[in-house]
């Protein structure tokens, strides 16, 4: 699965390792993303806006599936890089 060509919104995400050492195990539902942000959702519906440059994240797909990736990998808007 080529998780880069796929729709984030409605997956659930956490923040494995980043930049920023605050961002470090967040984890929510991705609500929005734009070209270098993710949006994500906790479960107080409170939003983390968490830069995809320098993070990587562990998706949670289909039954429970992780997938681990760089978010450097994912910025660009995502039309674009759904399209690829």
């Amino acid at each position: 699965m080529n998780i880069a060509q796929q729709e984030l919104i409605g997956l659930r995400a956490e923040v494995e390792d980043s930049s920023n050492s605050d961002m470090k195990g967040l984890c929510g539902v991705v609500v929005d993303e734009t070209r270098n942000m993710l949006v994500l959702a906790d479960d107080a519906d409170k939003e983390k806006r968490i830069p995809k440059g320098g993070s990587t994240f562990v998706f949670t797909v289909n039954r429970g599936v992780q997938v681990r990736v760089k978010g450097d990998m994912l910025v660009s808007r995502p039309e674009d890089r759904i399209k690829k």
